[in-house]
């Protein structure tokens, strides 16, 4: 790292990554309602290799509690209902001719439970990859410091220090809106 704005760019690159993680793994988390994002990225058997099940099978919500499934190609029926049976979901697919059918049961307090506590440990993991940043930008300023080929003083150092923890404030308060939002939707009966 050469520069202060470098340093400063890659952190946040870090962060916004945990963030977008984080996002697509709170996609995934059941709530009460039927969401194609519970799905979507479920891997399906697809002539010797894995697919997501959207690259494969349109995903509609006919009804709040359903999900409807139309393969591209009729003759993966068996290889989603696998998936779908595989996957730990606890659903149960319904093979309607050329489409299945899954019906989203109610959550009980226990499932909902432990939804709220899966949510809040990819939340912390987020976190501690946003303080990895930090951490690895901060190791970065230091060396910046210590070289005197780079002509930093200690001043712009302590201010890039400071960049660094603002950005590690609004990703984890970020992080925290996220989850606490997707807590509010699991909860919701």
């Amino acid at each position: 790292m050469t520069d202060p704005d470098t340093i400063l760019l890659t952190c946040e690159e870090g962060m916004t990554k945990a963030i977008d993680y984080l996002k697509k793994e709170l996609r995934g988390v059941r709530t009460g309602r039927a969401s194609p994002a519970l799905i979507e990225h479920l891997k399906v058997e697809y002539y010797g290799s894995q697919s997501d099940m959207k690259n494969i099978a349109s995903i509609t919500v006919p009804e709040p509690t359903q999900l409807l499934i139309k393969p591209f190609d009729a003759s993966t029926i068996g290889d989603i209902k696998r998936a779908i049976e595989t996957s730990g979901l606890g659903l149960a697919p319904i093979v309607e001719g050329k489409q299945v059918r899954l019906s989203i049961p109610a959550l009980s307090g226990d499932r909902r439970k432990q939804l709220v506590a899966h949510c809040k440990k990819v939340a912390e993991d987020a976190k501690v990859t946003i303080r990895n940043a930090r951490r690895d930008a901060n190791k970065h300023a230091d060396a910046l410091e210590k070289d005197p080929k780079a002509h930093v003083s200690e001043d712009e150092v302590k201010t890039l220090k400071e960049e660094i923890q603002a950005l590690v404030k609004k990703y984890e308060t970020e992080t925290d809106d996220l989850v606490s939002k997707k807590q509010k939707e699991v909860e919701t009966i």
